[in-house]
This record gives C-alpha cells, sequence and structure tokens, in this order.
C-alpha cells in the first residue's frame, strides 16, 4: 500500500502539468443545421459561464482522476509499483466511496452565487465508474456502498439541484470506459488510452462495446429530466481520417484501426429524447461538434463560432487535498478575456469524497459572483466586437448592439486616475460606469478614449478586479 501512495502521488506531481496538452481544440467549426439545436446554442451563448464538476472514486485519494490508469510515457509512477496490482487498487476505491455528506444544493448554491449559468457534471469519467444508476454496468455508484443511500443515483440529484436554479444541464461523458472488458480486454495488456484490441479481428467485441454505450447514453437522456447538452469526453474515440492519403487518427500513440461509435446514431436517439440537445464531441470537428472546447487556456484570438475554456479553478479537475485555488481577480480577468473573445468560460471544481465543496472553493466562487453581480451586463448576453481589447481593456456589446462595453482588468494596487483605449467611440449619450452609474468625464483625440476616474469613484469601488464602463 506504501508503494501505491508513493506512485498517486508521484504521478500527481507530473499530471496536472501534463495534462494540459492532452485535448487539443478542433481546428474546424460546422455550424448546426437543426432550428432547435441552433435556437439551443444561441441560448447557450447567453450564459458565458459554467461549473464542471469531476467526482467520482478518484475523490477517495485525492488524485487526479482516471488517468493513472493509463500507461502513456508522460505518466510517472513508483519504479517500484506493480502495475496490475495498481489497477486492481484503483478499482477498488469503488468500495470506498461512500459520500454519506453528498450535498448538491451547495454545490448550485455556489454555482448560483457565483453567477454561473450553467451546469456540465460527469455523469462517467473515463474509469469507467459511473455516477449515475447505470443498468449496463454494477461499476457505478448506486451499486457500492452508498447505494442504500436515498439519493444513490447522484447524477439525478446533481441535475435537480441545478436545474431549481433555472441553469442549463449539461451530461460529461467519457465514450472510452477503461473498465469495461469490451474496451480494455483483459486478454491483453492495456498500453494507452485506446482499446487494447484489433476491431479488425474482433467486430463483435467491438460492437458490444458500441452498444454498451449507446445504452448508457440512452439512459442518460431518458431517465433524468431535461438535458440540454451531451458532453462527451475522449476524443481519442473517433473514426480514422484520411491526411494525405495517410490514415490517422487522434491520440497517442496512434492506432491502426477505426474507434468509431457511430456517432450518427447516438445524436440522433440522444435528439429523439432531449430536442434541440447541444452535442459536444470534444476535438472531433464536424456536426456533432455544436461548440468547442480549448482545455486549460484561451485562444489566442476572438473566434466568430461558439466555444468554451474549460480551466479549472485549482490545479486539477477533481478534488486533491491542500489544492491552491486561483484568486478571485484571476478567475475574472479569465472570464473576461474570453467573453470578449466570443466565449465562454466552463470553471472546473472538485467535490471531496464526502460530497461536499471545500469552504475555500464555496468562498472563491462567492467573491467572483461578487463581481458578477454588479458587472454581468457586460459579460452575460453579448456579443464580439470589430476590436475586442486593447491592451488591459476588453470590449463585448449586447446583442442587439444598442451598447458597448469596455471592460478594464485592474492590475495594480487601485485604479489609475485615468482609462484610455483606442476604437469603440463612446455615442452621444456618453460614458458610464457600470456598476455605480454613474457618467464620467472623457475626452476623445482621433481614435483614442481617456475616461477620468474621480478620486470619489475609486474609493466607493474600492479595490475591484476589473472596472465596466457602458457606452
Amino acid at each position: 500500500m506504501k508503494r501505491l501512495l508513493v506512485c498517486v502521488t508521484a504521478f500527481f506531481a507530473l499530471g496536472v502539468q501534463a495534462q494540459n496538452s492532452l485535448h487539443h481544440q478542433s481546428t474546424q467549426y460546422e455550424w448546426p443545421t437543426d432550428p432547435l439545436v441552433k435556437e439551443k446554442l444561441e441560448n447557450w451563448r447567453d450564459q458565458k459561464f459554467g461549473m464542471i464538476i469531476h467526482w467520482g472514486v478518484y475523490a477517495v485519494p485525492g488524485m487526479i482522476e482516471s488517468w493513472a490508469l493509463c500507461s502513456e510515457d508522460w505518466i510517472t509512477r513508483d519504479s517500484t509499483s506493480n502495475y496490475e496490482n495498481f489497477k486492481q487498487w484503483y478499482w477498488g476505491l469503488s468500495k470506498k466511496f461512500n459520500p454519506t455528506r453528498f450535498d448538491p444544493d451547495q454545490w448550485a448554491a455556489a454555482a448560483e452565487a457565483a453567477g454561473m449559468k450553467y451546469l456540465v457534471f460527469t455523469t462517467k469519467h473515463h474509469d469507467g465508474f459511473a455516477m449515475f444508476d447505470t443498468k449496463q454496468s454494477d461499476y457505478s455508484i448506486a451499486r457500492g456502498p452508498f447505494a442504500s443511500h436515498p439519493k444513490a443515483d447522484v447524477a439525478k440529484y446533481v441535475f435537480e439541484s441545478f436545474r431549481k436554479k433555472g441553469m442549463l444541464i449539461g451530461a460529461y461523458f467519457s465514450k472510452p470506459d477503461w473498465h469495461s472488458e469490451n474496451y480494455w480486454w483483459p486478454m491483453y495488456a492495456t498500453p494507452n488510452r485506446n482499446n487494447n484490441y484489433d476491431i479488425r479481428k474482433f467486430p463483435w467485441r467491438w460492437q458490444a462495446f458500441k452498444q454498451y454505450t449507446h445504452n448508457q447514453i440512452d439512459e442518460l437522456m431518458s431517465n433524468y429530466g431535461k438535458v440540454d447538452i451531451l458532453w462527451l469526453d475522449g476524443g481519442w474515440v473517433r473514426p480514422l481520417v484520411t491526411v494525405n492519403d495517410e490514415v490517422r487518427s487522434w491520440g497517442a500513440p496512434i492506432p491502426e484501426w477505426d474507434q468509431d461509435i457511430d456517432m450518427a446514431t447516438i445524436a440522433r436517439n440522444s435528439r429523439a429524447k432531449q430536442p434541440g440537445l447541444l452535442v459536444v464531441d470534444r476535438t472531433v470537428h464536424g456536426p456533432y461538434e455544436n461548440y468547442q472546447t480549448p482545455e486549460q487556456r484561451v485562444p489566442d484570438t476572438k473566434l466568430e463560432h461558439p466555444w468554451e475554456s474549460c480551466i479549472t479553478l485549482g490545479g486539477a479537475w477533481g478534488y486533491v487535498p491542500n489544492e491552491h485555488y486561483k484568486s478571485a481577480s484571476q478567475v475574472i480577468h479569465q472570464l473576461v478575456e474570453i467573453v470578449a473573445k466570443g466565449g465562454s468560460l466552463l470553471l472546473g471544481v472538485g467535490p471531496t469524497a464526502e460530497g461536499v465543496l471545500q469552504e475555500e472553493a464555496v468562498a472563491r466562487l462567492t467573491e467572483i459572483g461578487g463581481w458578477l453581480k454588479k458587472n454581468g451586463r457586460a459579460i452575460y448576453a453579448t456579443r464580439t466586437t470589430e476590436h475586442y481589447a486593447d491592451g488591459a481593456v476588453f470590449f463585448t456589446q449586447a446583442k442587439d448592439k444598442s451598447a458597448k462595453y469596455a471592460i478594464h482588468l485592474v492590475k495594480t494596487e487601485e485604479l489609475p486616475a485615468t482609462i484610455s483605449w483606442t476604437k469603440n467611440l463612446p455615442g452621444k449619450a456618453g460614458i458610464t460606469e457600470l456598476q455605480t452609474g454613474k457618467k464620467l468625464k472623457y475626452k476623445v483625440v482621433g481614435d483614442q478614449v481617456t475616461v477620468e476616474i474621480p478620486a470619489k469613484l475609486k474609493k466607493e469601488l474600492g479595490k475591484t478586479p476589473a472596472i465596466a464602463f457602458v457606452f
């Protein structure tokens, strides 16, 4: 056991940095044609700020989700550890996962306090552990020591709590499933994230895995109320593509066989149960990636198609002990930049093994929401402007173009006496500070605007992470 704990510690030390490059952003985008999907997508683009919750057996030891199971050269374990023993230890965490303090209302209240408008919840990560009452496998929260709890069907109660807050509901679901013997066949070793047998030789086995996957997604779309987003992870499970007459896929290393799970049928069947459902088949560009999801990064420039940056509040997606959280200012600055570039921020938090968010995480979220409560008009239901940034100033505009917003990111101890930007000139109504509603003096020289920040306003605003103007 000591060796396993050393292995977990070593993996965590490396994993946060390594994971930053795991999921690449698609380079192409295809707009949906279904009117209901287009309507839902436009609604989603208004929300701008959501919460993604990673929660599963990995919360028990407080380690990075799933990836310790995978043997790839970026993953480090204790050199004296036995891989098969490690896998059995990891699978056995399900017998210790008993979150008796499970409180989805606390999570939803924290999201609401933060000003978040939608949820993405991990119903199943790559390790295959289902956080819902699936009938396809016994490897689920509803079959272990938590089975007798009245809220054992965890996803149901998470969705209900967030739905009561008026939020859009997203179901994260991993296409690969390393616990399934039809994905990782015990007859063979498990060298990497891909399925470990040749589908061309054993098509019946892959067909069984496809049916299993379709059945689990059908359960989520049928038994859990209204779902707005099906957020599919594991972009290496995809059809092979041809580039310059060479067959390639995505993942490391490249498999020699097709991992197609028939996304057309998944999307069609899911939307029959959930009309207008957004399908987000991450990193697989085409009709089933309704918005793109750059991970742990913000694109260098604005994008006109729908996208969201999924970024952690701390260093890891799930719960880890002694987490170091970003400051509220850091998150607000990221949110402003993301929205000005046309995206949304999906902020990651991880509940403890007992089922609650840590107090420090809740405090950070509340701080973020305090700023949004006063300045949210410059964020929610906005779209990009032609000139979206000038130094520390970012710009958004109302959907109907009736107003523009300039948001200056404050990176000093106090607000400066003047704030300037180029382009985005004010109209006849002048410039108003958004939080207080006070008209401000300004001058325009050529295409440069300079706004005066009087001492009285600086005192009233105090130490703010950003100041927003409307004009």
